[in-house]
C-alpha cells in the first residue's frame, strides 16, 4: 500500500511577470474526481495540469487552485486620454464659475490631476503565454510531488493501523476456532437431540428427506468453513498491503467478504463464548473497514 486519498500542498512561486501559488486538497473518493480552479486565459494550463495529476493520482476527490496575479515589475502605469479629458474640462468649468463669482483658485498641478481617480490606469504588459505556462507547469509538478509525499506519509500511517487490525482479526480467527473445539461436546448432545427429534417424526416420511434433514443440521452446526475463509482472507490483506498502486477498492471488497463470514460464524455459534468472540470479530472489521475507505 503506498498513499491515503487525504492529502494537501501548497506551494508559492513566481517568474514571467507573475506571483502565484498552488494548492492542493485531497479526500476520499470511489473513484478519481480533479476538480479545477485555474485561470481560463492561460491555453493549455488546465490540460496539462488534469494530464500529469491523473499520471500521480489513481483515486480520491482533488482540488486544485491557482491564484496568479501580475507581479510589480509587470505593472504598467498609463493616462486614461478619456478620464482625462473629461477632468480637464469639468476643471475648467469649475474655474471659470470661480471667476464670474470672484472667486481665486489657486493653480492646478499636474501632479493634483494625476492623483484623481480614473486618471491613471494600471495594467498587465504583454505576457509571454508560453514562459508563463513553462514557469506554473514546473512549480506544479513540485506541488504535485508535495502532495504525493503527505499521502504517502499518511499510507504509512493507515498501513500501520491495517496490519494491528489484520493481526487482530487472525487472533480472533484463532479464538473462534478454539472455541468451536471447546463446545465439541456440548455440541454433539445438541445434534443428538435434533436427530431424535427428526426420528421421532419420521413417520410416512421419505428417507432422502431425513437425509436432508440432518445435513441440514450437520452445516447449521460446522464452522469450519467460514474459520478457513476468514484466515485466507487473512493472508489475502496482507498480500494486498504489500501491493504497489491503488488497493482501496480491492481491500474494501475483502472487508465485505470478511463480515460476511463473521455474521455466518455468529449465527452458526450455538456458545456463548463463541458468540462472543463472532462479536468482537465484527467490532474489529467494521473499525478496519472505516480506516480502508481512506485507503487509495
Amino acid at each position: 500500500m503506498r498513499q491515503s486519498m487525504t492529502g494537501f500542498a501548497s506551494l508559492q512561486g513566481s517568474g514571467a511577470g507573475f506571483d502565484w501559488t498552488w494548492e492542493l486538497r485531497g479526500v476520499n473518493g470511489k473513484g478519481l474526481d480533479l476538480r479545477l480552479r485555474v485561470p481560463d486565459w492561460i491555453e493549455g494550463l488546465e490540460a496539462a495540469v488534469r494530464t500529469r495529476a491523473g499520471k500521480a493520482i489513481g483515486r480520491g476527490n482533488v482540488q486544485i487552485s491557482l491564484k496568479l496575479q501580475a507581479g510589480e515589475e509587470a505593472q504598467t502605469v498609463a493616462v486614461d486620454p478619456v478620464q482625462l479629458r473629461g477632468m480637464l474640462n469639468a476643471m475648467a468649468e469649475v474655474e471659470t464659475e470661480a471667476m464670474a463669482m470672484g472667486v481665486t483658485l489657486a493653480p492646478s498641478r499636474a501632479g493634483d490631476i494625476l492623483g484623481l481617480r480614473g486618471v491613471l490606469a494600471s495594467g498587465a504588459a504583454d505576457v509571454d503565454h508560453k514562459a508563463l505556462l513553462a514557469a506554473l507547469m514546473a512549480s506544479f509538478d513540485a506541488a504535485l510531488e508535495a502532495f504525493r509525499e503527505m499521502r504517502i506519509a499518511e499510507g504509512d500511517k493507515l498501513n500501520e493501523i491495517l496490519t494491528r487490525q489484520v493481526d487482530e482479526i487472525e487472533t480472533l480467527t484463532a479464538q473462534a476456532s478454539d472455541a468451536a473445539r471447546s463446545r465439541a461436546g456440548a455440541q454433539a448432545e445438541r445434534m443428538k437431540a435434533q436427530l431424535a427429534r427428526v426420528m421421532d417424526n419420521t413417520d410416512g416420511v421419505d428417507e432422502a428427506r431425513i437425509a436432508q434433514e440432518l445435513a441440514l443440521i450437520a452445516v447449521k452446526a460446522d464452522i469450519t468453513e467460514e474459520i478457513d475463509r476468514l484466515g485466507a482472507h487473512v493472508t489475502a490483506a496482507r498480500d494486498l498491503m504489500q501491493t504497489k498502486g491503488p488497493i482501496g477498492r480491492k481491500l474494501d471488497f475483502l472487508m465485505q467478504e470478511f463480515n460476511r463470514e463473521a455474521n455466518t460464524l455468529c449465527s452458526k455459534s450455538g456458545d456463548a463464548a463463541l458468540t462472543q468472540v463472532g462479536l468482537a470479530l465484527k467490532t474489529v472489521i467494521d473499525q478496519m473497514r472505516e480506516q480502508v475507505q481512506n485507503v487509495e
